[in-house]
């Protein structure tokens, strides 16, 4: 419970951390962008499909395909015939695991593959035949020829073949709509102008299998080092600029074009740029300095340094979301009838409706509708937070200061878990107006809008560390932004069921702070 708002709510509370804080220079407040910039973000923009999920998932249905094609296969050819046998079932997942690995290693899961059929059907039909003469040759040496028909294996081989091209022509229609409707691209920013930024957007552009389109360049230098227009694409604005323009717009990777030598002006856009949830690239296509080739990434044939990755992408996304939906929706069953007792109790103690609603920073500083039980009275309710809840505060009801020492205010906020809002886990989401020492977050703590770089939660790792409650001082913001970099740096699966356990022992070990 986010005591340091007026009707905010509180999560958890024990472990201990200590990690410092990382100096940084938010944007906080709009900066005004350019009309041009304003234009770019202003335009509606798909939601991105990850390319390493999809490329798995296209894996695995290869995959289900093959086992598929196989066992029907048996049921029509051999079954009836023969009778079942359990010797095939091996063999055909066996054969269906080497097809994928084989596919895998010939690049036949790549961005590039997907968009060229021609020439990756050559790598699907080759890698198929060799699995059918690695298993020909093996049944050929153990003498275990005679246990299947050669026919089964001849259709399987057929039609398997035309199953996965089939499935490879869909994928390439789905691929191409996708691309078009820019869900499947990465939507790019370089960062520094100049003849380092043509270069880049150069070798970018030759190669026609990335997957990257260029929004446009940021850069702080307005003299002839750095031009309006840099190979077709503007200049939209100065660094400090840029955070408030990827705020607005989705931004995927932000591509630095400064050579490793100009070590003091990268650290000082890092800075800046840190708290964005994107992906941060050093372009390396023209630096003198040579690293082993295992120190690179690589978008098509250009080599990058990896500054930073977003905290929870690709699978990592898909698996704290399957946690946030399952767990979600099975607490809001089990926690229904308390919710139910908890609105009747507030009916009955004051007048005003159940439900409060407060605007709160969410994900990559969206604001969001937050839920909560209302524990205050209907007419002293502070939307913005601008007054701390302090103890004994005349605003809070009776019921209010049950709900709020126990945390049960906070449980609709399991309906902006299953409306995507908020996780179960992660920062607490803090009011636009909260204060530490009558001064906003944001001015207290360096690097504060970093924790934006997830969705916030229900309960986090600050929560079950006792930072929780009130934050009239400046010192306990400033642990609970530590605690909440420390776990969006750290993230795991493991850590989130981890703070899911304790949490219930936080509430019930440590209630000081909570008003």
């Amino acid at each position: 419970m986010e005591q340091g708002q007026a009707n905010a709510g509180q999560a958890a509370a024990p472990g201990t951390d200590t990690t410092p804080a990382i100096d940084a220079s938010p944007a906080a407040r709009p900066t005004g962008l350019s009309a041009l910039a304003e234009a770019i973000a202003r335009e509606p923009v798909a939601d991105a499909i990850s390319p390493v999920v999809f490329a798995g998932l296209v894996r695995t249905l290869e995959f289900v395909i093959l086992v598929c094609c196989g066992a029907l296969l048996q049921a029509v050819l051999v079954v009836p015939r023969d009778g079942f046998s359990v010797a095939y079932v091996p063999l055909i997942l066996g054969g269906s695991v080497a097809a994928v690995v084989g596919f895998q290693t010939m690049g036949c899961y790549s961005a590039g593959a997907f968009r060229q059929l021609f020439r990756n059907g050559g790598r699907l039909i080759a890698v198929w035949a060799g699995v059918f003469g690695l298993i020909a040759l093996a049944l050929f040496m153990t003498r275990h020829g005679v246990l299947f028909s050669r026919a089964w294996l001849l259709a399987w081989f057929f039609t398997g073949l035309a199953a996965l091209i089939a499935f490879r022509v869909g994928v390439l229609q789905l691929v191409r709509h996708w691309t078009r409707s820019g869900r499947l691209v990465r939507r790019a920013v370089i960062v520094g102008g100049g003849s380092s930024a043509g270069d880049l957007i150069a070798a970018l552009t030759k190669d026609p299998d990335n997957d990257i389109r260029i929004c446009g360049i940021f850069d702080d230098r307005s003299d002839d080092r750095s031009p309006p227009i840099v190979r077709g694409y503007p200049k939209l604005g100065t660094v400090h600029q840029l955070v408030e323009f990827a705020r607005r717009t989705r931004v995927d990777l932000l591509i630095v074009s400064l050579p490793i030598t100009a070590e003091r002006r990268v650290l000082q856009m890092l800075k800046e740029l840190w708290v964005l949830p994107v992906d941060i690239r050093l372009s390396a296509h023209t630096n003198d300095l040579r690293l082993s080739p295992r120190a690179y990434s690589y978008i098509g044939t250009v080599p990058f340094l990896d500054i930073a990755d977003r905290p929870v992408a690709d699978w990592n996304r898909v698996k704290k979301a399957c946690l946030d939906y399952g767990l979600g929706g099975l607490a809001i069953l089990l926690a229904l009838p308390v919710m139910v007792a908890v609105a009747v109790a507030i009916r009955l103690d004051s007048r005003g409706p159940v439900l409060f609603r407060q605007n709160r920073y969410g994900f990559n500083n969206e604001l969001i509708p937050v839920f909560k039980f209302r524990s205050m009275y209907v007419d002293q309710c502070d939307a913005t937070a601008t007054r701390l809840v302090t103890k004994g505060d005349p605003r809070v009801t009776r019921v209010g200061r049950f709900i709020r020492k126990t945390s049960l205010d906070e449980l609709p906020q399991l309906f902006n878990v299953m409306r995507g809002e908020l996780s179960l886990v992660g920062p607490r989401p803090h009011a636009l107006q909260a204060k530490a020492a009558n001064r906003l977050y944001d001015e207290v703590v360096d690097g504060y809008f970093a924790r934006h770089r997830v969705k916030p939660g229900i309960t986090g790792w600050a929560q079950i560390n006792g930072w929780r409650g009130e934050t009239d001082t400046q010192e306990k913001i400033q642990h609970r932004v530590e605690h909440d970099l420390y776990y969006i740096e750290n993230w795991s699966l493991m850590l989130d069921l981890y703070i899911l356990a304790m949490t219930p022992f936080s509430l019930l070990m440590k209630r000081e702070g909570a008003y």
